[in-house]
């Protein structure tokens, strides 16, 4: 099980990124045009610095449901290796089976 204060600070990060979204999407959006000229491009990118850092999307850490683990995620799956691995052996997770051979 992963620390409780992680899992809480990835969901709080999660609401930032949900809040900033809009003003992060219009502030790139602006940037890349391509009829704005110098000095505005630099306002802008100082405006889009000016955000706070959680808001990134890039800062957001994938972490299994069950456990929180932050490693070895599935993104199919939403699960760590290890959750994975005992869900499939109880047969809880639908069309996954243990191969043998």
């Amino acid at each position: 099980m992963a620390k409780q204060s992680q899992v809480l600070r990835d969901k709080k990060r999660d609401e930032l990124i949900a809040k900033f979204a809009q003003r992060r999407a219009d502030l790139r959006k602006q940037i890349k045009d391509p009829d704005i000229d110098a000095d505005e491009k630099l306002a802008l990118c100082n405006q889009l610095t000016k955000l706070p850092r959680n808001s990134c999307p890039t800062r957001k850490t994938r972490r299994c449901f069950v456990t929180g683990r932050s490693k070895a995620v599935y993104r199919k799956f939403g699960l760590s290796r290890i959750a994975l691995r005992d869900l499939a052996l109880r047969g809880d997770v639908p069309g996954v089976i243990k191969s043998s051979w």
